[in-house]
């Protein structure tokens, strides 16, 4: 179980994301994701499903001894910003997704 729970806060951290965050992402209680990453337990399947898209990995890359890739600055940044989209509502995404063009065209301009 320690691999497991040492990929789980690594991921969260390379991505600076508390155990708290991850865990009302995922919509687990912080006692329930605790255990995870303290290797008490591990989730079930359906759970882990849960806290993946949270982490933007995959089952494989947090079960398996490779673990996540390490990935360029950039690439860090969207999986963030892909972590917090899918906690959005759809209105809120939808207004994330606007400013995000706003900045883009702004960008563009410069």
């Amino acid at each position: 179980m320690v691999p497991f729970a040492k990929r789980l806060r690594e991921r969260a951290r390379y991505l600076h994301l508390s155990d708290a965050e991850v865990a009302r992402r995922a919509g687990l209680s912080e006692r329930r994701y605790g255990h995870y990453v303290r290797g008490v337990r591990e989730p079930n399947f359906a759970t882990l499903l849960r806290i993946c898209p949270v982490l933007d990995v995959t089952p494989n890359e947090l079960l398996l001894s490779g673990g996540p890739e390490k990935r360029p600055l950039q690439d860090r940044w969207l999986s963030r910003l892909l972590a917090a989209a899918r906690a959005l509502s759809g209105e809120h995404l939808r207004l994330a997704v606007e400013q995000i063009e706003v900045l883009v065209d702004h960008q563009r301009r410069q």
